[in-house]
């Protein structure tokens, strides 16, 4: 089994929490070395790809598809 480990999705549910100030957008920006939110087909293609036969042989992975927010480490 594998896992995938996003980070802030542009979503509706996460544009509407940016909209009323519920989420700093500016901060989850600046923190991210791609300063921006993760677009769901970023999100959508590893899936994809680990449900597929060509990785048939990775097992018990957890794929970060967060924009570099893991790698930058915590303030």
């Amino acid at each position: 089994m594998n896992a995938l480990a996003p980070g802030y999705v542009e979503t509706a549910l996460v544009s509407d929490l940016l909209a009323r100030g519920r989420l700093d957008g500016g901060a989850i920006r600046h923190r991210s070395p791609q300063r921006r939110l993760v677009q769901p087909n970023a999100v959508a293609a590893p899936a994809l790809f680990l449900a597929s036969p060509a990785a048939s042989s990775i097992n018990g992975a957890v794929l970060a598809v967060d924009g570099g927010w893991t790698a930058n480490a915590a303030p």
